[in-house]
């Protein structure tokens, strides 16, 4: 029997990690998991955990206002290791491409403690996009004996960069798990009673490489394609980083059919996704998520590390400049086919059964 520590510290990864907590709970045959939290986003992972009923066996609480990349960095290396020493897990997994994960990974490294990398392999090969996360999946990947890749795509990236086949196993996304959970055909929300009966454009946007110009572009082209689409409405659940808060509530506020709001719980926002016409983003995670309900994607990056999602055209890369985001909006908005070609398109993520295919790869490892 294997003790296994899960390591992870925003949103994101809780999201994405929850399945895995509740499947490996239900394996006492390969081990009970310890969780261990970093704290990096600290009001928005509670929330979370609440919803997959988690209760964190460790908390860093490395997280705190106007923290940098540095600051987490550092938080997780002098306060992870006496956890690794108390708990002596025969296996860590980390998730994703944050700082915590890097962190994390890293710390086990030293320790001489196996790593385990959940969603391995996605790249876009420019460490500058998205950054820092492109150079921490690279690290992370470097140093995990199993990398759990959701696409055949991640899986022949890491082969590409010497990775053995025995270390490399496609499982899907976990994420996609989460959304059995999470999504209800009986769901309310007052947000969602006001958008009723216009085409709903949910829009996320929050990215380093992004503040400044770039977001304020996203803000304005979002703003000029609602003024010239009476039957459209548009709902932000923004990051409480006052970087990105302050344009958006500058360029968008005085609208009437915007709603600037705060980050939706991880429920609420997969029942929104469910129920909005088009997605407007910058994140990772969603790129995922809305596909697999069916949702056509504009991504408003320079580069995405899913380029199959891209290749099966469920996702389209539109870059940050103002004039490409409003008219690549306007043509879903205007032409019903081209709408329908990406919300009919298949999504690649898997079928929702990632998380069995993690703990039954770890289980007969256990075996070995």
């Amino acid at each position: 029997m294997k003790k296994i520590l899960l390591v992870f510290g925003t949103r994101p990864e809780a999201i994405k990690m929850s399945p895995l907590i509740q499947t490996l709970r239900q394996r006492p045959e390969l081990a009970q998991p310890v969780v261990c939290v970093t704290g990096q986003h600290r009001q928005l992972l509670a929330p979370v955990l609440d919803v997959f009923h988690i209760t964190p066996d460790h908390d860093l609480a490395v997280g705190k206002s106007g923290q940098t990349l540095g600051d987490i960095t550092r938080g997780v290396m002098d306060r992870l290791p006496p956890v690794l020493e108390a708990e002596r897990p025969d296996i860590v997994l980390v998730h994703g491409d944050t700082t915590s994960t890097f962190a994390a990974a890293l710390c086990s490294f030293y320790a001489r403690i196996p790593v385990g990398h959940v969603e391995a392999g996605l790249r876009t090969y420019d460490t500058t996009a998205p950054w820092p996360e492109e150079f921490n999946r690279h690290s992370v990947d470097v140093i995990s004996r199993w990398c759990f890749a959701p696409t055949e795509t991640c899986r022949q990236n890491l082969l590409r960069e010497g990775k053995p086949d025995s270390a490399v196993f496609v499982t899907g996304n976990t994420v996609i798990d989460a959304l059995k959970t999470t999504v209800r055909a009986d769901y309310r929300h007052p947000e969602l009673d006001w958008a009723a009966g216009s085409r709903l454009l949910l829009v996320t946007a929050h990215r380093r490489e992004n503040l400044g110009e770039p977001l304020e572009q996203m803000f304005r082209a979002l703003r000029r394609i609602v003024d010239d689409h009476p039957d459209v409405k548009a709902i932000c659940p923004l990051h409480p980083n006052p970087r990105v808060r302050r344009p958006a509530e500058a360029i968008l506020e005085s609208c009437e059919r915007i709603h600037v709001i705060p980050p939706l719980g991880v429920a609420d926002f997969h029942n929104f996704l469910a129920r909005a016409y088009l997605v407007l983003t910058d994140s990772g995670g969603i790129q995922e998520e809305a596909p697999a309900l069916g949702i056509p994607v504009l991504v408003m990056r320079r580069a995405t590390e899913r380029p199959e999602g891209v290749a099966a055209g469920t996702l389209r890369l539109v870059g940050t400049e103002e004039e490409a985001i409003y008219r690549a909006c306007r043509t879903l908005l205007a032409d019903p086919a081209a709408y329908g070609r990406m919300a009919g398109a298949t999504h690649p993520y898997g079928d929702g059964t990632a998380s069995a295919k993690i703990a039954d790869i770890l289980l007969q490892h256990d075996r070995q």
